[in-house]
C-alpha cells in the first residue's frame, strides 16, 4: 500500500542559527512549520566551544549550550523538529515534493532553505589515509586529544585564527600554515595570533603531505611556494581551516547558484528565484558567515514565507470570489 504524502505550509531543510529562527517566527506566525535537522542537528556551532560575540550573551556560551536553547525556543512554539535529511526533491510543480531519508514524501507550500556549509579539505591522499588519527577538521572536537604536543594548522581567515588560538591553550606548540604573505583574517583575530607565544605562523606555505607511521600523524612535508624549499616539520596532528563549501547539493540543477554553491537570492531578501522557496544562513552567504547574520536571514527567510502565503490565500479568496459572483 502506497503511503499518503504529507501536506504542510512550511517546510525547514536544516538546523543552526537560521533554520532555528525561521522555526522561531513562522511557529509564531501559526505557520505550524515543520523542521528536518539534517544529520548534524545545530550545524557548525554544536563544534564551537565559546561564542562571545552574539548579542545577549554577556559572560559568553558554549556553541552546543546555544543550539540548545535555539531548539527548545523553536519547541516552545509549536515547531514540530524531527532528525531526518532531504534526499531529493521536486520543484517543478507546485505544491512542492521533497523526499525525507530516500523514503517519506512531503508536499510543502513554502519551503526555508538552511542547511549551511561544511569543512573544506586540502585534496590529499595522504590527509585522507590519517583523517581521525592525526587529521582533523575541528580543533574544538579533537584539540584535546594533542594536549601538550606539537600540532600543525593550515588557514589564513577568521575561523583558522580561531582554531589556532583555542588550540594553543592546549597544546605545546602550534605552527600555523599560510599559503600567501598576509592573513585573510580580520585584525582582532590577528592581533589575538600574533599575541600568542606558543603559534609559530609560517607564510608562502604549502603542506605538500601529511607523514605519518602507519597509524598516527608524524609530521608534515612543506613547500615554501617563493623559495621553492621543502621542509618537514615534526607533529602530531594537523588540522585544516581552509573555508567551507555550502551544503547545497542536493538543490542542484533545481535553485540558481554561485560557481562555489552557494543558492542565489532575491537582493535585500532571502527568496529565491522559485516562488515560495526561500533560502537562510551560510547555504547563501559566503561574505559574512556569522551566527547573529544567520539568524538574522532565518528571521527575513521566515517573514518572507509568511508574506509569500497570505498573498497567495489573498489571491485564492480573491479567485474563489470571482468564480461564485
Amino acid at each position: 500500500m502506497q503511503s499518503i504524502t504529507e501536506q504542510i505550509k512550511c517546510l525547514i531543510i536544516g538546523s543552526g542559527p537560521a533554520g532555528y529562527t525561521a522555526a522561531i517566527y513562522t511557529a509564531r506566525a501559526g505557520m505550524e512549520p515543520v523542521m528536518y535537522t539534517g544529520m548534524n542537528p545545530g550545524g557548525q556551532l554544536t563544534q564551537t566551544t565559546e561564542v562571545e560575540n552574539f548579542p545577549g550573551y554577556p559572560e559568553g556560551i558554549t556553541g552546543p549550550k546555544m543550539m540548545d536553547d535555539f531548539h527548545k525556543q523553536a519547541l516552545r512554539f509549536g515547531t514540530d523538529i524531527r532528525f531526518g535529511h532531504v534526499s531529493a526533491v521536486d520543484f517543478n510543480s507546485y505544491p512542492y515534493e521533497v523526499t525525507i531519508d530516500d523514503e517519506k514524501k512531503i508536499n510543502a507550500e513554502t519551503i526555508i532553505i538552511s542547511t549551511g556549509a561544511s569543512a573544506k579539505w586540502l585534496g590529499l591522499e595522504s590527509e585522507a589515509r590519517y583523517n581521525g588519527f592525526g587529521v582533523s577538521g575541528c580543533a574544538v572536537c579533537d584539540g584535546f586529544f594533542f594536549k601538550g604536543q606539537d600540532v600543525a594548522l593550515v588557514g589564513a581567515g577568521d575561523t583558522a585564527a580561531e582554531e589556532a588560538t583555542y588550540l594553543s591553550k592546549l597544546v605545546n606548540k602550534v605552527y600555523m600554515l599560510v599559503r600567501r604573505d598576509e592573513f585573510r583574517a580580520s585584525k582582532p583575530m590577528i592581533e589575538r595570533v600574533l599575541n600568542t607565544p606558543n603559534i609559530e605562523v609560517i607564510f608562502n606555505t604549502e603542506t605538500l603531505e601529511v607523514l605519518g607511521d602507519g597509524l598516527n600523524v608524524t609530521g608534515i612535508k612543506t613547500l615554501n611556494n617563493k623559495t621553492g624549499q621543502e621542509m618537514d616539520i615534526p607533529v602530531s596532528g594537523l588540522f585544516v581551516a581552509i573555508g567551507h563549501q555550502p551544503n547545497t547539493g542536493i538543490f542542484k540543477g533545481s535553485l540558481e547558484m554561485d560557481e562555489t554553491g552557494y543558492i542565489k537570492t532575491v537582493p535585500g531578501s532571502t527568496a529565491t528565484a522559485l516562488e515560495g522557496v526561500f533560502c537562510c544562513g551560510d547555504a547563501q552567504d559566503p561574505r559574512y558567515r556569522q551566527a547573529v547574520t544567520a539568524a538574522g536571514t532565518g528571521c527575513m527567510a521566515a517573514l518572507d514565507a509568511e508574506r509569500f502565503l497570505a498573498s497567495r490565500d489573498s489571491s485564492l479568496i480573491h479567485l474563489a470570489a470571482a468564480f461564485t459572483a
